[in-house]
Formats: C-alpha cells, sequence, structure tokens
C-alpha cells in the first residue's frame, strides 16, 4: 500500500490545517459513514503522532500515515489524495 499526496492537497494541508514539517497526517478507519470497501466505515484524518506506522509517506517534510492496526481498511488498495476543485474539499480514492 501507498499513500499518495496530490501538490494541490499538500497546498490544501498546509492552508486548512497549517501543517508545517516535521509534523504528521493520521489516516485512520472510523465508525460512521461507508466506504468502497466496508459499509459503516469511512476514512478520517487528523493530525496525530503515530505509535505504529504501517504506511507512511513524506512529502515537502510532512509525515501521512497509516497505523499498522488501520491497514486493513484500505483492502491492499493505495490511497490517493487530491482535491475538488468546485469544493475545495480532498477527495480519497482507493486504487490496485
Amino acid at each position: 500500500m501507498k499513500i499518495i499526496i496530490s501538490d494541490e492537497a499538500l497546498a490544501w494541508f498546509k492552508e486548512e490545517m497549517e501543517v508545517e514539517s516535521g509534523e504528521y497526517i493520521r489516516f485512520y478507519a472510523r465508525y460512521g459513514g461507508s466506504s468502497p470497501f466496508h459499509e459503516a466505515f469511512s476514512l478520517g484524518m487528523n493530525r496525530e503522532k503515530p505509535h505504529n506506522i504501517g504506511v507512511e509517506t513524506v512529502v515537502d517534510g510532512i509525515h501521512f500515515y497509516v497505523e499498522k492496526d488501520d491497514e486493513w481498511f484500505f483492502n491492499n488498495h493505495d490511497l490517493y489524495v487530491s482535491i475538488d476543485s468546485k469544493t475545495d474539499e480532498l477527495i480519497y480514492d482507493y486504487k490496485k
């Protein structure tokens, strides 16, 4: 599994969440909503230091990661994070 962050998404994290080099953004499975793979679970995201990183991508010094315990959620797919140009919100896509 890989985490791919688009340039636009990186700019969003820097502007909207004021994330700077050396900080961490965690993607995790949260109860509620739905996803392409799991009914009643959706993808959550927050600023949090890691405990047991399963997958990590560092872009411009910012660490984007998934904890080992949350890897099941992605069903062996890569996570692509981009921006919806109409709503200026994050879009999550899952690709093999």
